[in-house]
C-alpha cells in the first residue's frame, strides 16, 4: 500500500466582505417593513411579529464578526436579501468551478510540480451548482488535467471525506496525485430573512493536493483517516430538482438551509469528541499531545467545547484554530482554511488534526504529521 501525503493547499477568498453591522442593518430594515405592513394581523394575533437582531447577538451566538461573499449588493438590499449571481451560458465556466480553479491554482503553485502529475480531481462540497455535468470535470477541463474527476457531497464534512477518498486512490495506485477542491457559495442557500440563521455562512473555495509519499517533498504524512455518518434531520436543505414535481412547495422557506441549532450542539459535540479520541487511540496518538486542531468552523462554542473534551483542558492560544470570526461558516472549506492559514510553524514530526462535521450527521478525522 502506498502512503499518502497532503502536499499543498490553496485558498480563494472573494473580494467582498460583509460585516455583522451591515447584515443587521438590512435585516432590521426588513423586519421594520414587515411588521408595519402586517400590523393589523399582528395585532389580531394572526401573524407573529418579527424580532430585530444585533451585531452583538450574532457574535455572542456564533463568534462570527464578518463573512466573505461573492456578491454583497443583493444581500444589503432589503427588497432582495439574496446574492446577485447572474446565470452564465453553457459556454462560460460556471461560478462554482471558477472559484475552485482559483483555489486550485494557488495549491498547484505552492506544490511546484507540473499539472500533468495530477491524475484525478474531486469536487467535494455542500453546495453543488447543478446535478451534472460534474463541477469536478469542469475544473479538470479548465486546468488541463488528464485522468478522471467526480463530485461528492457530504455537507460540511465533504473535505475530510474528499481527503480520505484521495488518499485511498493514492494507496490503491489509481492516481499518484489527486486534486481535491471545496468551492462553497453558501450565501446562495441561505434564508437571509431568518433571524436565527441569516448570519451563519460565507463564501470561499479551498483546494488540497494529495500525493504519493514516495514522490512527495515535504508536506504532511496522513497518519490516519476515519469517517462516520449518522442520519439526522436537524440540519437540512430540501432544495432540488424534485421541487418542480411538487409545485405547491415552491417558495417555501424550508427549501433553504434550516437547522435545530441547540439540538445539533447537544448531539454533534459528544459524537465528534468521542470519534477524535477513539481514532487517536486506535492509531497510537495521544490526543492531548496534538500541537494543533483545525476543526470545522461551525460555531465558536462548539469548537471550544470539542477542544476541551479532546485535550482534557482549555486549549491554549493557537491550539484550536478559529477563523470563523472573519470567514463565518464556510461549510466544507472551513477546516481547510484553518489548516491553510495556521501550519507554517510546525517542525518535522509534530502532529495535528483536521476534522469536519455537519449535516447527515457526518464527521471526518484526518491526523497528519509534518514531514
Amino acid at each position: 500500500m502506498i502512503n499518502a501525503v497532503i502536499a499543498a493547499t490553496g485558498l480563494y477568498t472573494p473580494p467582498q466582505s460583509l460585516s455583522n453591522a451591515e447584515l443587521v442593518e438590512t435585516f432590521n430594515t426588513y423586519v421594520e417593513r414587515f411588521n408595519a405592513s402586517h400590523a393589523a394581523e399582528i395585532e389580531a394575533g394572526e401573524v407573529q411579529a418579527l424580532i430585530p437582531s444585533s451585531a452583538e447577538f450574532i457574535e455572542k451566538a456564533s463568534g462570527i464578526k464578518s463573512r466573505f461573499v461573492v456578491d454583497k449588493s443583493g444581500l444589503v438590499d432589503p427588497e432582495r436579501m439574496t446574492p446577485n449571481i447572474p446565470e452564465r451560458s453553457n459556454e462560460e465556466i460556471s461560478v462554482l468551478a471558477e472559484i475552485a480553479v482559483e483555489a486550485a491554482r494557488e495549491a498547484i503553485a505552492r506544490w511546484g510540480k507540473p499539472i500533468s502529475e495530477i491524475g484525478a480531481v474531486i469536487c467535494a462540497a455542500s453546495n453543488m451548482q447543478r446535478a451534472y455535468p460534474a463541477m469536478a470535470i469542469e475544473v479538470q477541463q479548465a486546468l488541463g488535467i488528464e485522468g478522471f474527476a467526480f463530485d461528492m457531497n457530504v455537507a460540511c464534512s465533504s473535505a475530510t471525506f474528499g481527503i480520505k477518498t484521495a488518499a485511498d486512490f493514492v494507496a490503491s495506485g489509481s492516481a499518484r496525485a489527486v486534486l481535491m477542491v471545496n468551492p462553497e457559495i453558501c450565501s446562495g442557500h441561505l434564508n437571509f430573512r431568518d433571524r436565527d440563521s441569516h448570519f451563519i455562512f460565507g463564501d470561499v473555495a479551498t483546494a488540497v493536493i494529495v500525493e504519493a509519499a514516495d514522490q512527495a517533498t515535504g508536506g504532511w504524512d496522513i497518519l490516519g483517516t476515519r469517517l462516520k455518518t449518522q442520519f439526522s434531520n436537524s440540519i437540512r436543505n430540501n432544495f432540488g430538482f424534485l421541487n418542480r414535481a411538487a409545485p405547491e412547495g415552491i417558495g417555501a422557506t424550508d427549501k433553504l438551509f434550516v437547522q435545530e441549532g441547540r439540538k445539533v450542539f447537544r448531539e454533534v459535540v459528544p459524537m465528534v469528541s468521542e470519534m477524535i479520541v477513539e481514532h487517536a487511540g486506535d492509531i497510537g496518538i495521544d490526543p492531548q499531545a496534538l500541537k494543533r486542531m483545525w476543526l470545522h468552523q461551525a460555531n465558536i462554542n462548539m469548537n471550544v467545547m470539542i477542544g476541551k473534551r479532546v485535550l482534557g483542558r482549555d486549549p491554549a492560544p493557537g491550539e484550536n484554530v478559529i477563523i470563523l470570526d472573519e470567514y463565518a461558516n464556510t461549510s466544507s472549506a472551513g477546516s481547510i482554511i484553518a489548516f491553510h492559514k495556521a501550519n507554517e510553524d510546525f517542525a518535522a514530526g509534530e502532529t495535528g488534526l483536521i476534522c469536519s462535521f455537519g449535516a447527515g450527521y457526518s464527521a471526518g478525522t484526518v491526523f497528519v504529521r509534518k514531514r
